[in-house]
């Protein structure tokens, strides 16, 4: 836990993946103070002349985007922490990536604890019957 999906306007790399991915999961544990162990990361790459902002192409803008969408169980995080989060992700992807356009988003979902988990049982089960 948790499952992060990422969508960026780049141009696929084995490199660009595990940037991507180490961004990502070091902000996760860093901030938002995730297990490495259990983090799924799903990363999509759109053609900037795909996606459009404001009626024009990336590619037409010369910039690029991202959207991360990070599910966390409710009330594990703060609001300062999801806002250091959001800010530091953001900015990891502008340094990454360059020209960042303005209107790239990054999520952080609170997902209720019972409708919320991996292996076949929710979080708030394992909330309540917690591991040896």
């Amino acid at each position: 836990m948790p499952i992060i999906n990422v969508k960026v306007s780049a141009v696929k790399s084995p490199a660009m993946i595990r940037q991507i991915a180490d961004l990502v999961q070091d902000k996760t544990v860093g901030i938002l103070r995730k297990k490495k162990e259990l983090i799924s990361i799903a990363i999509d790459f759109v053609d900037p002349d795909c996606w459009i902002v404001a009626g024009e192409s990336l590619s037409a803008q010369g910039k690029h985007s991202v959207y991360v969408d990070v599910k966390v169980t409710d009330e594990t995080n703060t609001k300062d922490e999801k806002a250091a989060y959001i800010a530091e992700v953001f900015a990891g992807f502008g340094a990454l990536l360059g020209e960042l356009h303005e209107e790239s988003y990054i999520y952080v979902d609170d997902v209720r604890a019972a409708a919320y988990g991996y292996g076949g049982r929710t979080q708030e089960y394992r909330y309540q019957h917690p591991a040896g």
